[in-house]
C-alpha cells in the first residue's frame, strides 16, 4: 500500500470533528498496518495554526484504526468483541485543567454509547452487582472546563471493568492525578493514551494462557492490566516519554509509581499497538526518566 495513500487516510480522519462515525473511511482504514506511519522530524510536528483539536490530539501518530470515536476532548477506538475501548488518547494543558467552580461532577450519569452498535455495547446493568468498578481510560478530573465536557468522560465506552478498592480509587486514580501534575507544572503540553490489556499467564502445567473474567449479559472483558503512555512537550520543544503498565487488582498503598514504569516496546507488543510513532524514539530527550542517547 502505498504511502500516499496512509496519508490520505490519516489527513482525512483528522479533518473530521467529534460525533462523525466513520463507517465508510474505517473499512478502508481498517487494513492500514500503523507501521507503515514513518517517524517525522520535529520541526514537522510543531501545532497547525487553526487545526482542530481532533488534530492537536492525534498529532504524534494513531495507535491503531479499529471503531475510532471521537469526541471534542478525547479519541477512542473501540473493541467491539470485549466491549472495553483498545485505546483512549487525550491531549492535555495548563489552560484545560484550569478548575471551574460551575463543575460539578455529581451531576454526570454513566450512560451507554450509542455511537456503539447495540450488539456490541456495555450498559449500566452489565457493572451492577459485578464486583467492579466503572473506571474511567480517559480520567474525568482531566476535562473540568466545561459541565459538558466532563460529561462525555462518562460514555461507557470510555469505561472499563477495575477493581475499586486499592486501584481504581486509590493507585490508578494516583497515576491520574500524576498526569495532571506533570501538566500543570512541567509541560506545555501533555499526550496520554490510556487502555487495557489481556496479558498471558503460566498456569500449572507450564503452559501460558490469557485468561479474564467477563461480566454482565454481554460479557465485558475484565482487563488484567492497564497500560497509560505520557508524552510531555517542554516549552523549549523537548519531548520525554513515560510508560506504565498496572495489574488490574488491589495494590499496596506504599508502592511507588516508579514500579510500574515498563519500556514502552513491551506495551506496543502486548496491546498490538504503536504509540507516538511520528516521533522518531532518538529525538526523546528522557524515556521513563533516563536520557536518551542518539545511537
Amino acid at each position: 500500500m502505498s504511502s500516499n495513500f496512509v496519508r490520505f487516510a490519516i489527513t482525512g480522519f483528522v479533518g473530521w470533528m467529534g460525533g462523525v462515525t466513520f463507517e465508510k473511511w474505517k473499512n478502508k482504514s481498517s487494513v492500514i498496518a500503523a507501521t507503515s506511519l514513518e517517524p517525522v522530524a520535529r520541526s514537522q510536528v510543531e501545532p497547525v495554526p487553526n487545526a482542530t483539536n481532533v488534530s492537536q490530539i492525534m498529532k504524534f501518530g494513531i495507535p491503531g484504526h479499529n471503531s475510532i470515536k471521537t469526541q471534542e476532548n478525547y479519541v477512542l477506538s473501540y473493541d467491539q468483541r470485549n466491549r472495553v475501548a483498545h485505546w483512549v488518547f487525550e491531549h492535555l494543558t495548563r489552560e484545560g485543567l484550569k478548575s471551574n467552580d460551575q463543575v460539578d461532577r455529581s451531576k454526570c450519569e454513566f450512560q451507554e454509547d450509542t455511537f456503539i452498535h447495540p450488539f456490541f455495547r456495555s450498559q449500566n446493568s452489565d457493572y451492577k452487582g459485578s464486583g467492579f468498578d466503572r473506571g474511567h481510560l480517559a480520567a474525568a478530573g482531566n476535562h473540568r472546563t466545561r459541565q459538558e465536557l466532563v460529561n462525555k468522560t462518562f460514555f461507557l465506552s470510555n469505561i472499563a471493568p477495575q477493581v475499586g478498592k486499592g486501584f481504581n480509587r486509590d493507585k490508578w486514580n494516583r497515576l491520574e492525578k500524576y498526569v495532571r501534575h506533570l501538566t500543570r507544572n512541567t509541560y506545555r503540553n501533555v499526550y496520554v493514551c490510556t487502555g487495557p490489556l489481556y496479558l498471558p499467564r503460566e498456569e500449572p502445567d507450564g503452559k501460558k494462557y490469557v485468561k479474564y473474567q467477563v461480566i454482565g449479559s454481554n460479557n465485558v472483558a475484565v482487563p488484567t492490566h492497564f497500560f497509560k503512555v505520557i508524552v510531555g512537550e517542554t516549552d523549549q520543544r523537548e519531548y520525554d516519554l513515560e510508560a506504565y503498565v498496572m495489574p488490574n487488582k488491589v495494590i499496596e498503598e506504599d508502592t511507588p509509581l516508579s514500579a510500574f514504569m515498563v519500556p514502552i516496546e513491551s506495551i506496543e507488543r502486548a496491546a498490538g499497538l504503536l504509540f507516538f510513532d511520528k516521533i522518531s524514539r532518538k529525538t526523546f530527550r528522557l524515556i521513563n526518566g533516563r536520557k536518551v542517547f542518539p545511537v
